[in-house]
C-alpha cells in the first residue's frame, strides 16, 4: 500500500510538472479602427491619418470588448491610427504601447511565439494583421481584409506549439 501511494504521488507530481510547461499564449490581433480619410493637407497627414469620429468611438469600446482578457503587452505599428486604436486599452490596463515593425512580420511573429503564458494585443493594418495571424498559425489561412472592414479581430491561442485562431467581430 505504501508503494502504491508513493507511485501515485510521483505520477501526480509529474502531471503537475507537465501542466506547468503547457502554458497557453493568447494573441489578440486587430486592424486599426476607422481612419479619417477626409484629412486634407500635407502628404504626411494623408499617409498617417488620425482616427475618424467613428474610429475613436470604436477604439473606446475595445476595453469593454476585451474585458475578459488582461493584456501583458500591447503592440502597435508606429502610425497614429494604430496607436490611437489601442490607446484606450493601454490606459485601462496601465500598459505602454510597444511599437513593432510591420515590414518585418516574420521576425515579429517569431518573437511573439517565444512568449509563454502571455496575453498580447496587437494593432495592425488590413494586410499586415491577417498576415501576422497566418504566421502565428504557420499556415496561409486568412486573406487581407477589405479596406472597408474595421470590425474584425482574431484571437490566436498557442499551447505546446499548436496554434488555433478564432475570428471575431465587434
Amino acid at each position: 500500500m505504501k508503494h502504491l501511494l508513493t507511485r501515485l504521488l510521483i505520477i501526480f507530481l509529474v502531471l503537475i510538472g507537465m501542466d506547468a510547461y503547457a502554458q497557453t499564449s493568447t494573441f489578440i490581433l486587430m486592424r486599426h479602427a476607422e481612419k479619417d480619410t477626409s484629412a486634407q493637407g500635407s502628404t504626411m497627414m494623408q499617409a498617417d491619418p488620425p482616427l475618424s469620429a467613428e474610429g475613436k468611438a470604436r477604439a473606446a469600446r475595445i476595453p469593454e470588448v476585451l474585458k475578459s482578457f488582461t493584456p501583458d503587452v500591447i503592440y502597435s505599428t508606429n502610425f497614429i491610427r494604430t496607436k490611437s486604436t489601442v490607446r484606450p486599452l493601454s490606459v485601462k490596463a496601465g500598459k505602454e504601447i510597444q511599437v513593432y515593425d510591420h515590414r518585418n512580420l516574420k521576425g515579429f511573429a517569431d518573437e511573439l511565439l517565444k512568449m509563454q503564458g502571455k496575453t498580447v494585443v496587437i494593432a495592425g493594418h488590413s494586410n499586415s494583421t491577417p498576415m501576422l495571424v497566418n504566421l502565428l498559425l504557420k499556415e496561409n489561412k486568412y486573406p487581407n481584409l477589405d479596406e472597408s472592414v474595421y470590425d474584425t479581430y482574431w484571437i490566436v491561442t498557442v499551447t505546446d506549439g499548436k496554434a488555433e485562431a478564432k475570428i471575431m467581430k465587434y
